[in-house]
């Protein structure tokens, strides 16, 4: 699972735009925003760089957390 951190999503329109972006990437199974955390969860083997990139597409701002060990 992969973990992006999203910046600039102020509504439930805009986590949909963000998470419609995400599925679009080829690798990805499924995704996941939350607005209250502002957080996507990514399932899949997707290329991290067009995980961002896609968010960014779609107007927002976007980085890959770490996973925790």
């Amino acid at each position: 699972m992969t973990s992006l951190h999203i910046e600039g999503m102020h509504c439930g329109s805009c986590a949909a735009r963000v998470d419609k972006a995400l599925r679009t990437v080829p690798g990805v199974t499924s995704a996941a925003v939350n607005l209250t955390t502002g957080m996507a969860q990514i399932e899949g083997s997707p290329d991290l760089a067009s995980l961002v990139q896609s968010v960014e597409n779609a107007g927002y701002h976007a980085r890959i957390l770490e996973p925790s060990k």
